[in-house]
């Protein structure tokens, strides 16, 4: 396989293509956990670590998503729990006892649902932050690579990972190392996991706001802050979620 740009969208449209419709069932099983979580004034908490935490950005806080969103990150340690900037680095989502006070710091009520995202699905902070939501009762989707899983032995001490926790489980396609286009002298380019989880998200969502719908309710979308009349609309709508939905940096 040639390295370039028109080998790289050959791989993504195949990948996307097999996504969509092998998780078809699992996108339609999350949304159902979702409603269910908003009709109960729920709100949904997004948590990805390293490139996944692109998948919270797309979750929570972005035009035509869902307002009772909250995004979830490890620099909530420093914005929210008063660490020092340095506690943050590369490794920090290998410690499970991170999991334990970002959980704490979260404005999380009984009735909220997780979507939690991780390629590889076995870091410690990640499979311990999956644990601790299920121990609390609340309804967990995950987002992971299935075959770089596999592949993988868990840093948990537990030896779980997250994908055994989930109540659904969506397979973002993405191959072992994530980059798809292999190089002569070994490794690849081409990472596809952001784009499948992109993907995977807004379809979760364009699943909630049809069956809310359906039902004849008013799904909380937010509009694009850079239109008219934009923060105006958004802002009522955060106003009913007050204190629960957080959009730190």
């Amino acid at each position: 396989m040639t390295v370039s740009a028109e080998a790289y969208l050959a791989v993504v449209s195949e990948t996307i293509g097999r996504v969509a419709a092998g998780q078809r069932d699992h996108v339609g099983r999350a949304a159902d956990l979702i409603v269910e979580s908003l009709r109960a004034d729920g709100v949904v908490h997004a948590f990805g670590t390293g490139h996944s935490e692109a998948l919270a950005m797309e979750i929570a806080g972005r035009a035509g998503g869902l307002v009772p969103t909250n995004r979830i990150a490890l620099r909530d340690l420093v914005l929210y729990g008063g660490e020092p900037a340095d506690v943050l680095g590369p490794k920090l989502e290998r410690d499970p006892a991170v999991a334990h006070r970002l959980y704490e710091l979260a404005p999380v009520r009984p009735q909220d649902v997780f979507v939690l995202a991780s390629n590889s699905g076995v870091n410690g902070a990640m499979v311990e932050f999956a644990s601790i939501v299920k121990e609390r009762g609340h309804a967990l989707v995950a987002i992971t690579s299935a075959q770089h899983s596999a592949r993988m032995t868990s840093r948990h001490p537990s030896g779980r990972k997250l994908a055994d926790f989930a109540d659904v489980v969506l397979d973002n396609g993405a191959p072992y190392g994530d980059a798809t286009l292999p190089l002569p002298g070994g490794g690849a380019v081409g990472a596809v996991s952001s784009i499948t989880a992109a993907l995977l998200a807004q379809q979760i969502v364009a699943e909630v706001v049809a069956r809310l719908l359906a039902a004849g309710e008013r799904p909380p979308v937010y509009l694009s802050a850079n239109i008219t009349g934009g923060d105006e609309h958004n802002a009522e709508l955060e106003a009913r979620y007050a204190g629960r939905i957080r959009r730190g940096a």
